[in-house]
């Protein structure tokens, strides 16, 4: 087929370049014209395991960018991918969703055929059916539903992982009313091999909208309990990871999302849980259960602060934090518990340095307080009074901790080190 996917994203550039591996035709719409620029030349604007390699080879082939919404005609199906950003009570920002449809509204004016917009955005219940049908039939001024179809098709890719998680899927979620706009976007997938056997969820728009925001809050919450278990073997003397790895073992549990420690951040988990709470509000209902797994997760840098202190006076110290990035794999530092964690430790009088392998720069935008950023462990680490081992990069597996004053290590990943040769270690939930 030939796709239009508006936003160059982690979510758009992604799936434009992963159905263009599928076989698909496919161009990318983003208004950032350096973005545009890379993916026609064949680099990814975004770091991303595998991203690079997809885009250097179906780059100038089945794969282009352009600011242009001229292309949107062209094609069969035009996915919304771009962001939908928070607002302080939790709600959240359509006006970038808004503004896509009805400019892709706009681009469909002159258009006799069928096409389907699918929306791949995370919008809460009833975003599409208000917000996105009628900015994108108003802008294209037609009033039947047999020309343009409408589908919501969360995405259910992580960040680090995403490519992965694109050919290894759970399953597809296409909410729709209209028969063969779910038709068209299920052939769209089942075209590939690979993706053949991926259960497809069909199902209406609504309850479409809802199920990508159920399953983050059930993992978002599972993390969030599991911390909290994590927290109280701490307080007993008892190796969480010991019992996370019997807990696993119970297929009604399954050992995935099992891993205690600084708890969760990055662009979907802490904005999804926000605005599931805030329109379960608007429902007039008290999401009690969300709000304490988003209390527990942020609690979760104040106590790793809080096991220095035990150690080492934060007031002075020169205090080294492994890791910028919410996760390895990417360079994503929004919501990441490392920045909470420099920010305390900043507020507490310490001196800190930083590293990270790739998001040290992402990190300096987003930081507001003055750190040192070292350009790797061993600067990090030379005369620290304390390391915090704030992200589960590989390369951090096996370290030495050479050139510290004094080996106090706090890690709040579970990273594997050889805990004997340190003067101190500290493990947040074990």
């Amino acid at each position: 087929m030939n796709v239009s996917v508006v936003g160059s994203g982690y979510v758009g550039t992604t799936l434009a370049a992963c159905l263009a591996a599928v076989g698909h035709d496919v161009v990318n719409v983003d208004i950032d014209e350096d973005v545009v620029a890379a993916i026609n030349a064949g680099e990814s604007p975004i770091h991303e395991e595998g991203l690079p390699e997809l885009v250097a080879e179906h780059a100038g082939d089945n794969l282009r960018a352009t600011t242009s919404y001229d292309a949107v005609p062209e094609t069969d199906v035009t996915f919304i991918t771009v962001q939908t950003p928070s607002r302080e009570d939790g709600s959240l920002d359509y006006s970038y969703v808004e503004a896509a449809a009805e400019m892709t509204g706009e681009a469909l004016g002159g258009k006799t055929d069928a096409h389907v917009v699918a929306v791949k955005s995370t919008v809460l219940p009833g975003t599409i059916e208000d917000v996105v049908v009628p900015a994108v039939r108003g802008a294209a001024e037609r009033t039947g539903t047999e020309e343009i179809g409408f589908v919501a098709n969360p995405e259910f890719l992580s960040e680090g992982t995403a490519v992965s998680d694109f050919w290894n899927a759970d399953k597809i979620v296409v909410g729709t009313s209209e028969p063969s706009a779910a038709a068209t976007v299920r052939d769209l997938y089942h075209a590939d091999e690979r993706l053949a056997d991926v259960p497809v969820v069909e199902t209406d728009v609504r309850t479409g909208e809802m199920i990508k925001y159920a399953n983050n809050a059930f993992l978002a919450a599972k993390v969030s309990l599991v911390n909290e278990l994590g927290n109280v073997c701490k307080r007993a003397d008892i190796d969480s990871y010991e019992v996370a790895d019997a807990l696993g073992l119970d297929d009604r549990i399954c050992a995935a999302f099992m891993r205690s420690g600084l708890g969760w951040g990055g662009s979907c988990f802490p904005k999804d849980v926000d605005a599931l709470r805030a329109f379960a509000r608007q429902q007039e209902y008290p999401p009690e259960l969300l709000d304490a797994a988003v209390d527990v997760n942020d609690r979760q840098p104040e106590r790793m602060v809080g096991l220095l202190r035990e150690h080492v006076d934060p007031d002075g110290a020169r205090v080294a934090v492994l890791g910028l990035a919410f996760k390895p794999g990417t360079d994503d530092v929004r919501n990441s518990r490392a920045l909470d964690v420099i920010e305390q430790l900043d507020d507490a009088g310490a001196d800190v340095v930083a590293y990270d392998p790739v998001a040290a720069e992402n990190a300096r935008t987003a930081l507001e307080v003055d750190i040192e950023y070292a350009d790797s462990v061993s600067g990090a680490l030379s005369g620290a009074d304390a390391a915090l081992l704030t992200t589960e990069w590989p390369e951090f597996d096996g370290l030495s901790f050479d050139g510290m004053d004094r080996s106090v290590v706090i890690d709040g990943r579970r990273v594997d080190v050889d805990t004997g040769a340190l003067d101190v270690y500290e493990g947040l939930c074990w």
